[in-house]
């Protein structure tokens, strides 16, 4: 990223499986996210992927070839002006890692929807990405028209009219749709354009405690590192509210599971103290909501290697919400099944189903203790720390996978 400020809103990269979307993350920020092992091996997403950049605009060019993402215009080579610095939350689209996405979605103030001119619209993960961002109450979305330059004028417009009436019936409402090429970088000056028209910085809630949705948790010592060079384990996710300072205590949760023995078991919060902030680019000594953040700890890296910390929530001490081990949720079903290729329709929850529940950051199962047409009461399998009032989206499993059913409201 150009310009080393923290950035102020999170974009979501959504949509089905090869349609473009870190290709897109790269042509906008210089940064291909897939950098996991099994992601290189097989040209997926696996994990939610991340990357900053910066908006610019030229003064002397008309719109909207002077928006950019450089700090000179290439059109006149004259000094642009910065916008806002922004961070993408690139997110798998194979349908087996529905849950990722929808974890992701939590992180998110908007989203770009891609969809590929080449193939039919929609897909199966299209219509359940669209839903997913829906269930998960966003409603800052651009569709971005990705490929175009595989497919022939008449092709682009006939498949810009599948996607409109889709958008329509699916929404009830039309949004942008940008065509774009995100190989040959065409047409990004008119998407990043629709990005700052459409995808508003939101009111940061700096008066509140510190709050953070943990999205990735790392153990960032070199094999072999000898016991006195070992740096403590990182986090990383997005404050939702207040500030983190370098030297702060937090308190982590839901933390460590206690067996105290006769089938008693007991949450306790994981403390600790944050010993380096990284966002926006560089090193920070302090870090607001806007954009995503890498907190380092002195934790034992060991409880933050290969994601372990996922889902929980981070903040000052005494302040963290409820850690609910089992709960009750007002529902919000769909009429039909979300990425089936069935026409399936959503039967009414039942008593010992279980089901897939995504607060948050955090994936759990829940098993349904009691169930009503509205009301439904689980025991879960994973606590998951969160305030009354919350979303959660609801899946249920048919055959091996599952699939989006509505959403639930905590309390």
């Amino acid at each position: 990223m150009k310009k080393k400020v923290q950035p102020e809103v999170n974009i979501g990269m959504v949509g089905h499986v090869d349609h473009g979307k870190t290709s897109l993350t790269k042509a906008l920020s210089g940064v291909w996210t897939d950098t996991h092992s099994e992601e290189i091996k097989r040209g997926i997403s696996i994990r939610l992927g991340y990357a900053d950049t910066a908006f610019y605009k030229c003064k002397k060019c008309d719109d909207p070839e002077c928006y950019t993402v450089k700090e000179k215009c290439p059109v006149d080579g004259s000094k642009t002006e910065f916008l806002r610095a922004v961070s993408f939350v690139d997110s798998p689209g194979h349908e087996t890692l529905m849950a990722t996405m929808l974890s992701g979605a939590a992180l998110m103030d908007g989203a770009l929807l891609l969809i590929a001119a080449n193939e039919k619209c929609p897909q199966t993960q299209t219509k359940e990405h669209l839903m997913g961002l829906q269930t998960s109450g966003i409603d800052n979305i651009i569709v971005v028209q990705n490929k175009i330059d595989i497919v022939d004028r008449e092709g682009i417009i006939a498949n810009h009219k599948e996607i409109d009436d889709f958008i329509r019936n699916a929404l009830g409402r039309s949004v942008p749709i940008i065509p774009v090429s995100a190989h040959h970088d065409a047409n990004l000056d008119v998407l990043i354009q629709a990005i700052e028209e459409h995808i508003p910085t939101p009111k940061m809630k700096t008066d509140l405690p510190g709050r953070m949705f943990v999205a990735r948790s790392f153990d960032v010592n070199n094999p072999g590192v000898k016991p006195k060079d070992l740096r403590g384990g990182v986090i990383g996710g997005t404050l939702t509210q207040g500030a983190f300072k370098v030297g702060d205590e937090i308190e982590i949760a839901p933390g460590f599971k206690n067996d105290m023995g006769g089938g008693k078991i007991e949450w306790e919060n994981i403390q600790t103290t944050i010993t380096s902030i990284f966002t926006g680019g560089k090193s920070q000594d302090e870090v607001k909501p806007g954009g995503l953040a890498a907190i380092g700890t002195n934790l034992d890296p060991a409880l933050t290697k290969s994601d372990s910390l996922t889902g929980k929530i981070i903040a000052l001490p005494g302040t963290l919400p409820p850690v609910w081990e089992s709960c009750s949720m007002t529902l919000h079903l769909l009429d039909n099944v979300v990425g089936s290729h069935d026409d399936l329709k959503v039967d009414d929850i039942k008593t010992s189903e279980p089901l897939m529940l995504n607060v948050g950051t955090s994936t759990t199962v829940g098993i349904v203790t009691s169930a009503r047409t509205s009301k439904a009461e689980v025991s879960l399998k994973i606590p998951i720390c969160a305030e009354v009032g919350q979303r959660i989206a609801i899946s249920r499993r048919f055959g091996s996978k599952w699939r989006l059913i509505g959403y639930g409201i905590l309390g």
